[in-house]
C-alpha cells in the first residue's frame, strides 16, 4: 500500500500543468502572455556609468536588457548601440554594436514558465577617454539605442453569420454587431487595437487597426538592424511600416494594402479583408492576424567627464 501511495503521489506531481495547479491558474498565466504593449526595454545599473568622471580613468556602463513580449530573439535579431558622443573624445569600444543575445543565444520572450520574460547584461566601456588641448569638461549624453525585429499574432475571436436575416436571433450562437475583443495589446509594442465586423450574405469583411502601442519608431522589417543608430542607413522608407497576414479559417478571402505592408500614420494603420465563409449557422471562430516589424527604442543619460588635476 505504501509503495502504491508514494506511485500515485508521483504521478500526480508529474501531471502539474504550468502557471498553477489548476486551468483556471494557467489561463490566467497565459493571458498574461498573449497580452500586453512592451518589447525589448533597456535600463542602466545604478552608477554605471558614474555621473562624473575623471579623465584619466575608464567609463563603464552596464545596460540591462529585457524582453518583456512574447516572442524570442535570436542574435541577429536584436542590437544594441551608443551614440551622442565624440569617438575621438571616449575612445576604447564605447561605439560597438552589440547584440541583445550576447552570451546567451537567445534573448527569450514569456512564458507560462516565465513571466517575467529573458534578461541579459551588457557592458559597454571607454577604456580611453582623451580630452582636447584646453578642454576641462565634456558632458556628452549618452544615447543608449536598441533596434530589434518583432512578430506578433493578434487571434480576436470573430462572430461569422452567414443569413444574418434569416434566422432568428434566439437561434444563433453569436452575434457579430457586438464587436470584436482584442485587449491591451498581444506581447509587443505593435499591435492591434481594433477589429470591426460586417456581414454581406455570405461574405465576412474586416476592418482591422494596427497601431503602435509603445514608445519607439516602427520600422520595416526589412531595414538594417545593425544601421539603426548611422542616419545613412535608415530612410525615410523604412519609418513606419508593418508586414502582416490574415487568416480565417474555412475562409478564402483577400485583404487591402495588397503588397502585405500596412503603413502607419500617427501611430495607425488600416488594414481591410474579406472572406467568402461558408456555413448556414452563426457560429465563433479566430481570426489570425500576423504582425511583422523592426522596433527601434532608446534611453539616453548624460555624463560629464573633467580634467584630473595635476
Amino acid at each position: 500500500m505504501l509503495v502504491l501511495a508514494v506511485s500515485l503521489f508521483l504521478l500526480v506531481s508529474c501531471q502539474r500543468v504550468p502557471g498553477g495547479e489548476r486551468p483556471q491558474d494557467t489561463a490566467a498565466a497565459l493571458q498574461q502572455v498573449k497580452s500586453g504593449t512592451n518589447g525589448v526595454k533597456l535600463s542602466l545599473v545604478p552608477n554605471y556609468p558614474l555621473p562624473t568622471v575623471y579623465d584619466q580613468n575608464e567609463l563603464i556602463a552596464i545596460l540591462e536588457v529585457k524582453n518583456l513580449g512574447n516572442y524570442n530573439l535570436e542574435p541577429q535579431q536584436c542590437f544594441v548601440q551608443v551614440t551622442g558622443f565624440d569617438p575621438n573624445i571616449l575612445r576604447g569600444g564605447l561605439d560597438l554594436l552589440r547584440s541583445c543575445a550576447e552570451n546567451i543565444g537567445t534573448l527569450e520572450g514569456k512564458t507560462v514558465y516565465n513571466l517575467e520574460g529573458g534578461f541579459n547584461q551588457l557592458e559597454f566601456k571607454a577604456s580611453n577617454i582623451a580630452l582636447p588641448h584646453g578642454i576641462f569638461d565634456y558632458q556628452p549624453n549618452l544615447n543608449f539605442l536598441v533596434c530589434y525585429n518583432y512578430q506578433i499574432t493578434a487571434s480576436p475571436q470573430v462572430c461569422i453569420d452567414p443569413l444574418l436575416f434569416q434566422t432568428a436571433s434566439l437561434q444563433k450562437a453569436c452575434n457579430y454587431q457586438k464587436g470584436v475583443a482584442v485587449g491591451s495589446g498581444q506581447g509587443g509594442p505593435v499591435g492591434v487595437s481594433r477589429v470591426g465586423a460586417e456581414m454581406t450574405g455570405n461574405r465576412a469583411i474586416f476592418d482591422i487597426t494596427i497601431s503602435n502601442l509603445g514608445t519607439g519608431k516602427v520600422l520595416s522589417p526589412f531595414s538594417d538592424l545593425q544601421g539603426c543608430g548611422d542616419a545613412t542607413s535608415i530612410s525615410r522608407q523604412d519609418l513606419d511600416k508593418v508586414a502582416y497576414s490574415v487568416q480565417l479559417a474555412d475562409g478564402v478571402g483577400t485583404c487591402n494594402p495588397r503588397d502585405g505592408i500596412v503603413r502607419l500614420s500617427n501611430g495607425r494603420g488600416k488594414i481591410l479583408c474579406s472572406f467568402d465563409v461558408p456555413g448556414t449557422t452563426a457560429y465563433e471562430t479566430p481570426l489570425l492576424i500576423n504582425l511583422n516589424y523592426n522596433y527601434l527604442d532608446s534611453i539616453s543619460k548624460q555624463v560629464r567627464i573633467i580634467k584630473t588635476p595635476q
